[in-house]
């Protein structure tokens, strides 16, 4: 039987006990319905998993006794910071999701000309809530030492300023000859993704004058939760630890 991997927020030490945060005893508890002296792989950010043991388990407590840990190193020396323009139904979630399998530090969700949804107030923060809930389940699904954090919503000029720490930036614009493999290799970089009608001709412009480089990544046009996935795999391709 598999051995579920789950991800806490809790402190983790070599020969303690620990109890699970919230959510983690939730699902450890409710959805998975573990018992006493059944085992986990736990992880809580720090680059390390924590062989453990359920020590006591209830609907809403699980206590555990963690062991040796071992080094996790899953993580990729790219550090891929997404700016993800807002899409309707589970296609963000999509969008989450394998961001976070394809190795992405942080996401940015981002409100854009012809983005059509709008988030404000409860509502954003329950969608915030949600996609850093579809990160957890990726990193946990995929092995991942780390959860990328979900950042509230940015406006174009908030990304473009948020983004400057990034040695590459680039944003995906099917009408450019530029291509990835023509950069030098970085060691963080920014993408700039668009809705479903693409970013405005204005916005590009703003981006470019910020420093950033509109890349293509061949010619046909992909969706907005699809153009992530494949511009991730290919900077981890060329920078990163896919193909190393």
């Amino acid at each position: 039987m598999r051995i579920p991997r789950i991800y806490t927020n809790s402190a983790l030490a070599q020969g303690s006990t620990a109890e699970l945060d919230d959510n983690a005893a939730q699902h450890v508890g409710r959805v998975l319905r573990m018992q006493p002296g059944q085992e986990l792989l736990l992880f809580n950010g720090d680059g390390n998993d924590y062989p453990a043991t359920i020590s006591s388990a209830s609907k809403k407590n699980v206590e555990v006794q963690v062991g040796t840990p071992e080094a996790n190193t899953t993580e990729s020396p790219l550090e891929i910071v997404l700016g993800q323009t807002l899409s309707k139904g589970d296609r963000m979630d999509y969008a989450v999701q394998k961001a976070v399998e394809m190795g992405v530090s942080r996401i940015v969700p981002l409100t854009t000309e012809r983005c059509d949804v709008k988030l404000k107030g409860d509502r954003e923060d329950k969608r915030l809530r949600h996609w850093q809930s579809v990160a957890i389940s990726a990193a946990e699904q995929c092995g991942r030492a780390r959860v990328p954090e979900i950042l509230p919503v940015m406006t174009v000029s908030q990304w473009l300023e948020h983004s400057r720490d990034c040695e590459v930036r680039l944003v995906l614009h099917h009408r450019t000859e530029h291509a990835l493999k023509s950069i030098i290799p970085p060691e963080r970089v920014a993408l700039m993704i668009g809705p479903e009608g693409g970013l405005s001709p204005e916005e590009i412009a703003q981006a470019e004058k910020e420093g950033f480089l509109p890349v293509a990544l061949g010619p046909r046009v992909l969706r907005t939760e699809t153009a992530p996935v494949a511009a991730m795999a290919l900077c981890q391709w060329l920078w990163g630890d896919i193909g190393s």
